[in-house]
């Protein structure tokens, strides 16, 4: 099987700066094409360490792929050292990526200086993809099996993720085009509200049963659920697309309404897609939420058909002269109550007309009352059907319980769709 080493380029992942996500973007892709990573790999801005650990890399893979230190300033050294590492003494511009240099410079209103120019110098050792998004192309270096065992390719790409996603398909083709690749067959299930440990637990003797062939991964998550990945290697798709087929038939039997997407999904998306196919609406009313639910609901292109508005109700005074929460509800009941929960969702959906709408309100760190502790939430849900209520509570810190709240939130809001929509 290949193999690939993917390395990031840059004091500033090291120090914890910013956050990689070029890595686990292009560790997918790869594994698409039935390439195996077998490492991921971080490099300080040191021009020595760049060469040997890019060596070591090329040693162990047929294929590394790094990202970053290709940017105009000083501190990006990266180029030099791949010149050194491919044996290059001399530099040739690139017309392709200067012309690119200008057009993307004009269109945002910039002078093209010459630093930004010398963007478009590259090693006359390597070969070029055009970063049609940025300044700084990609560079690929070939190397003949003398140099480290086995022909080995680098392809050096920019660190600004949405420059190396644009790119990342002429990488993926280049790969294909020049290596022995076999597909990798993957099928997700997206399942919410059972904990890792539990759902592990609860599909024990379908695990167990799945053919030795069939490798299967929990990948959980605060926001989606846990994501169930099957995979085949080496197989025929067309083959293996039944075999995974017939497992996630039989798995469902154990998961019923638990899975709500049989593909990489959010839950924000499948609740949209529900919507929308429906022609229905959607508001929200967020008290300890903060307006999260608001948000996840909008990250999806289009959410503007359904989508109507929110109000994030904070304060008891918001809940009662905006959403008409009675006083003496809230007095008899607590904030955190359902009755509370089910007065906001109804109270927002009148107010802006929507076919549904949710509400949250809870304790979302280490307050609480005498009727919930922290940690506690209730939802409220409303529609044609009626309004109904449901109260989870979690024990994490304030950040990972707002974004559970939501989730769950997101949820029972899926799953009262869902049974309208049966009706």
């Amino acid at each position: 099987m290949v193999t690939a080493s993917i390395t990031t380029i840059g004091d500033e992942i090291l120090i914890g700066q910013i956050v990689d996500t070029n890595s686990s973007m292009i560790s997918r892709e790869l594994g698409a094409i039935g390439v195996k990573v077998s490492d991921m790999v971080s490099i300080p801005d040191e021009r020595s360490q760049i060469i040997s650990r890019l060596s070591e890399e090329l040693s162990r893979n047929q294929i590394v792929i790094s990202t970053g230190g290709l940017g105009p300033t000083k501190d990006d050294i990266t180029k030099d050292a791949l010149a050194e590492l491919s044996g290059s003494s001399t530099y040739v511009r690139h017309k392709g990526q200067e012309k690119m240099v200008y057009d993307i410079l004009h269109s945002r209103g910039l002078d093209v200086l010459e630093i930004n120019l010398r963007q478009a110098d590259v090693p006359d050792s390597c070969e070029v993809i055009i970063n049609r998004r940025g300044t700084a192309p990609i560079m690929i270096f070939r190397f003949p099996a003398e140099r480290f065992g086995h022909p080995a390719v680098l392809y050096a790409m920019p660190g600004v993720s949405y420059e190396t996603e644009a790119a990342l398909p002429e990488v993926i083709n280049d790969i294909k085009a020049h290596f022995p690749v076999n597909d990798i067959f993957h099928r997700t299930v997206m399942v919410y509200g059972l904990a890792e440990s539990a759902l592990a637990k609860l599909i024990e003797p379908w695990e167990d049963a799945l053919p030795k062939d069939i490798h299967l991964a929990y990948l959980p998550s605060t926001l989606t659920g846990v994501r169930l990945r099957l995979s085949i290697y080496e197989g025929e798709r067309k083959f293996e697309e039944s075999r995974i087929d017939e497992q996630i038939e039989s798995l469902k039997a154990y998961l019923g309404d638990k899975i709500y997407s049989l593909q990489d999904d959010t839950l924000e998306a499948v609740v949209g897609r529900l919507l929308r196919e429906s022609g229905s609406s959607l508001a929200a009313a967020e008290s300890c939420t903060g307006g999260e639910i608001a948000h996840m609901i909008t990250t999806v292109p289009g959410a503007s058909d359904y989508f109507l508005g929110s109000i994030t109700s904070y304060s008891i005074g918001v809940k009662e002269k905006l959403l008409g929460v009675p006083a003496s509800l809230i007095a008899k009941k607590g904030i955190v109550s359902s009755e509370v929960a089910a007065a906001m969702a109804e109270g927002v959906r009148r107010l802006i007309r929507s076919t549904y709408s949710v509400a949250t309100t809870g304790w979302a760190d280490a307050y609480g009352d005498e009727h919930e502790p922290a940690g506690t939430v209730w939802v409220g849900v409303s529609g044609p059907g009626g309004t109904i209520t449901e109260k989870y509570n979690f024990k994490d810190d304030r950040k990972r319980n707002i974004e559970r709240f939501s989730a769950s939130a997101l949820d029972l809001l899926r799953r009262y769709i869902i049974k309208q929509l049966k009706r």
